[in-house]
């Protein structure tokens, strides 16, 4: 038997997380015990603000492509947290937030520093929840990494009440994170981009997103180049593409140059892979017009929901940053004579 925080610490462990950040909180120290026996295999960063935590784990998460954790106490140390939430959902950047919460005895009579995280927190994650045994601890724990970290990325919370995680439990740890394919994009679909980008005068690359993979983004960079393609990135994904490649035009984001606004708005075709069209990015929804942009627009991503929610595209893939990369790969070189 082992306690629901050696039962969390290790499924983390497996699943593959080697870091994580926060300030400690008496509401979870099972927990740290935990991590204090595994010493090295997971290590905790210790912060000074839940708000400086929450930031880090949402920027570890954009970096790695997989989930950013972060460990705060209830009450405030939850409320401290929730602008790296907003900031990770944002960025569309895999995140887990564990909070400690009162006794499941307690719940609903406003102990002290409760909270109702779904409530608190429900719009602004992708999934919120709250285990209430040791017994599903890695149930909840596999679905939170999976929801981070596919569709559109982004963070989940998890709250993690005391007598959960001080709580004995037979269940077995788990042992590894789910393999999801990502989805790539049909011949059909592959056929009818080839026939809109080689009737395209004006053509525009915008690219954005976690998850890429370097192999990825070269394939992107030399089919843009290859084609003479200008490429611009959405507002905070500069990496995504060689800023010093011939046909990078810049970043559509905050204080957005009068070079790439023109190049959006000029543009007739626009092949829009792995962002979401954001306020920043679009220069306040004024670069196309909602919801029938007058440019044609292709728009790539993993996540449906992103798919037409602003923008009507002439046409939708859905489909991962790296398996459109590849795929698109093996086009070659347009007939844009």
């Amino acid at each position: 038997m082992q306690s629901g925080g050696e039962i969390l610490v290790r499924s983390l462990i497996n699943l593959g997380a080697r870091t994580s950040f926060g300030v400690p909180g008496e509401s979870y120290l099972p927990v740290l015990d935990a991590l204090h026996d595994t010493a090295g295999q997971l290590d905790f960063v210790l912060c000074r603000n839940e708000g400086g935590a929450a930031y880090m784990a949402a920027a570890y998460g954009k970096l790695t492509a997989t989930p950013g954790l972060c460990w705060v106490t209830r009450g405030p140390g939850a409320t401290n947290a929730s602008i790296g939430l907003h900031t990770a959902m944002q960025d569309s950047a895999p995140m887990i937030l564990f909070v400690g919460q009162v006794g499941t005895d307690m719940r609903g009579r406003e102990a002290f520093q409760e909270l109702d995280y779904r409530a608190v927190y429900g719009s602004m994650v992708k999934w919120a929840t709250e285990i209430d045994s040791a017994d599903r601890i890695p149930e909840i724990v596999s679905r939170a990494w999976k929801s981070a970290t596919t569709g559109r990325p982004g963070p989940v919370v998890v709250a993690l009440p005391e007598d959960v995680l001080s709580g004995k439990s037979a269940a077995t740890p788990l042992s590894g994170p789910i393999a999801v394919e990502e989805a790539a994009p049909g011949a059909g679909a592959l056929d009818a981009l080839r026939g809109h980008l080689e009737q395209a005068e004006r053509p525009l690359i915008m690219l954005g997103g976690v998850n890429w993979q370097e192999p990825s983004q070269r394939a992107m960079e030399a089919f843009a180049e290859a084609n003479g393609i200008p490429v611009v990135t959405a507002f905070r994904y500069q990496d995504c593409f060689d800023n010093f490649s011939p046909v990078f035009c810049g970043e559509a984001g905050v204080g957005m140059p009068a070079h790439v606004q023109r190049l959006i708005r000029e543009a007739d075709t626009i092949l829009a892979v792995n962002l979401r069209f954001g306020e920043m990015t679009t220069h306040a929804y004024t670069l196309l017009n909602v919801p029938e942009p007058r440019q044609r627009l292709i728009h790539v991503h993993p996540e449906p929901g992103e798919l037409g929610k602003v923008y009507a595209p002439e046409l939708a893939i859905q489909a991962g940053p790296n398996a459109f990369a590849q795929a698109l790969s093996m086009l070659g070189s347009l007939d844009r004579s």
